[in-house]
């Protein structure tokens, strides 16, 4: 495959990886942040990269793989997760890895229970189904709150969703940064240059990083397989989809039939199943179940 974009695509996991999960680079996922946070949560100083992979308390317990696992100089936790492809029960999802950084708190002893906050982010490549009648709301904040009165029940844990395919803003309407990360996530590969709105000093490090060109051919062999793994998955989704409609179902059966087959591989991959066991169970490509 001949790569034939300037810059990366950030949906593939060798393209998010690259500008937001190293140590070099974290300032840039340090801006990202304060982008999203609500003014409460205050400014992300600094932030210190932990390890991807959780564990339950019991060796019988579950356990999470984050796209990216960080602390910041409080204390407080962030999760973030790049989702390229719907998934029925991400919500689901979102609420169980948020329960690690929560447990992982416990100290032994005499302890108060006081928590330390965590912050669970979503970057979506799709729009929540319950959503899709909302195209207006591209940024999901969400904290327990009372019902009766409105007012915040707990401010310590926060969800935030980015339906990335809501933004439709051109370059021209940028307006403030968290505009100019969600055009960027949303159309970086198909940029030719950097436009003339984006030349903060920030957003220049992220075409620097992103340049195909400048990269080693190990570097540009990695992305081709991320790219490729991405593009699979993307077409996988899309025909099941098409499918279900062709056949006139009105619940996609078809689309149903492979998200489910999604939605095992994930489980499966996460409790440390083999991937050729993971393809033959599922019917999936192994290359399409290591991506996940």
């Amino acid at each position: 495959m001949l790569l034939k974009d300037r810059y990366i695509n950030p949906f593939t996991d060798f393209g998010f990886k690259k500008l937001f999960g190293s140590e070099v680079n974290k300032d840039l996922l340090i801006a990202f942040l304060n982008t999203l946070l609500p003014p409460e949560a205050g400014i992300v100083a600094d932030l210190s990269f932990l390890p991807n992979e959780r564990v339950g308390r019991s060796e019988y317990d579950r356990r999470a793989i984050f796209d990216l696992y960080c602390e910041n100089e409080k204390g407080e936790k962030f999760i973030v997760e790049m989702q390229r492809a719907k998934q029925n029960y991400f919500k689901d999802r979102s609420i169980f890895y948020a329960t690690f950084p929560i447990q992982q708190q416990a100290q032994s002893g005499a302890w108060n229970f006081c928590l330390k906050a965590v912050y669970m982010v979503g970057i979506l490549d799709f729009v929540f189904d319950e959503d899709k009648a909302d195209n207006d709301v591209v940024h999901h904040e969400i904290k327990l709150v009372d019902r009766s009165t409105g007012a915040v029940f707990y401010d310590k844990l926060t969800f935030i969703y980015l339906e990335l395919p809501k933004f439709t803003k051109t370059i021209d309407e940028l307006v403030t940064d968290f505009d100019k990360w969600c055009f960027l996530l949303r159309h970086l590969s198909e940029l030719t240059d950097r436009p003339a709105h984006l030349q903060e000093k920030v957003f220049r490090k992220v075409f620097e990083l992103a340049e195909i060109a400048k990269y080693s051919s190990v570097e540009a062999e990695a992305y081709e397989e991320s790219l490729k793994v991405y593009r699979d998955l993307k077409n996988v989704v899309d025909t099941a989809f098409d499918e279900g409609k062709a056949e006139g179902k009105a619940e996609g059966v078809a689309e149903g039939i492979q998200q489910k087959a999604l939605e095992d591989a994930k489980k499966f991959k996460d409790a440390g199943v083999a991937l050729e066991t993971i393809a033959f169970c599922t019917g999936l490509p192994v290359h399409i179940v290591e991506g996940l």
